[in-house]
């Protein structure tokens, strides 16, 4: 198949550090190239891939100081792909649901994966209008707010297998990985490591200043509670590997959590609490433990011992590799494409 791919503007594909969607949309990519498929794929021109590069802007937005508003660049990448829409067998949006108006007039079959939360009010019409858009969520807890939405497929993430290193050994601190912001509760992460009596290492981008400053780092010491930054890929791998456990007490409907299946590919074992999309990818007892309170963390982290770090790769290995991810997507595509050659042949026959 002839496939474009059309990543968000923000960060390259895949990132330098912190950036989840375009971190999938690249092994997505590489992975349909591996797979024989001819990708194009529409992102920043600092983006690296074996695929055909169309560069949208010159460098990622988020990184381009010159760069005032980010809407003008994704309309520009919307309406340069659908100018080319007959050259694709099929167009995969990744960006939001910026390019619906312009599916509707055109015969390319066209999917959007979502990879955001959908509780906001504001999106309930917005789906209701565009109520034919074939979209696939990142998992079903992600499904739950608009259910009447044309759901097509739900495809988890996936790693490549060898990106990660399996670490036998755990490590003697905890790792919290992400962003700095209320909804991934990095202060409640801090709580549950005092509470414990366990190290605490914080490798997040800082995303809510305020947050920041005022509640997480007055909570810092530098030794017992370290803010260690941004991580990049191989840096990511060590933090992960040599954790004793992933904390993700977050408070919020997580669509995914990227972070989750990269500790499991490493061996790391997750405590997370019990939002969105936690009770699809930890399995309480054998890759983590699934919890709600401050209180059950600490107690989940003390039967840690007790998970096989091996047993959580294997749980990585059959669940969550770029392999099936890209098979499960390759299942969306055809469905769809069938679906709009059938079509095709009924207005034909009219």
């Amino acid at each position: 198949m002839r496939i474009a791919q059309l990543a968000p503007l923000y960060e390259s594909v895949p990132p330098k550090y912190y950036g989840g969607t375009e971190r999938v949309v690249s092994y997505l990519t590489e992975a349909l190239v591996r797979q024989g498929h001819e990708v194009v794929l529409f992102a920043s021109g600092d983006s690296v891939t074996q695929a055909e590069l169309v560069q949208v802007c010159r460098r990622s937005l988020w990184l381009d100081k010159a760069c005032a508003d980010t809407l003008a660049h994704h309309v520009l990448m919307m309406e340069r792909v659908f100018q080319m829409a007959s050259e694709f067998d099929i167009i995969h949006n990744h960006s939001d649901y910026l390019p619906f108006s312009l599916v509707r007039r055109t015969f390319t079959p066209t999917v959007s994966t979502l990879h955001g939360r959908l509780d906001s009010e504001d999106l309930k019409p917005l789906y209701e209008e565009f109520s034919d858009m074939p979209l696939v969520s990142i998992s079903l807890a992600q499904q739950e707010p608009l259910p009447e939405a044309n759901w097509v497929g739900n495809v988890y993430h996936g790693l490549p297998e060898e990106l990660y290193t399996f670490q036998e050994n755990p490590g003697e601190y905890l790792a919290f990985l992400g962003r700095i912001s209320p909804d991934k509760g990095v202060h409640r992460a801090i709580e549950i490591a005092k509470k414990v009596g366990m190290p605490l290492k914080i490798a997040a981008k800082i995303a809510d200043k305020e947050y920041y400053t005022q509640v997480v780092k007055p909570l810092i010491d530098g030794s017992f509670i370290e803010y260690v930054g941004e991580v990049c890929e191989e840096e990511k791998n060590q933090f992960l590997g040599n954790a004793y456990a992933l904390l993700f007490p977050i408070n919020w409907p997580e669509p995914f959590g990227l972070c989750m299946i990269e500790a499991m590919a490493c061996g790391t074992p997750v405590v997370a609490r019990c939002r969105g999309s936690v009770p699809e990818i930890v399995k309480d007892g054998v890759n983590g433990f699934v919890i709600e309170t401050v209180g059950e963390a600490v107690e989940a982290l003390l039967e840690v011992p007790k998970i096989s770090r091996k047993r959580c790769r294997e749980y990585f290995e059959e669940h969550f590799t770029d392999d099936q991810m890209v098979r499960n997507y390759e299942k969306v595509y055809q469905n769809l494409v069938l679906g709009a050659e059938a079509g095709h042949k009924v207005l034909a026959l009219r």
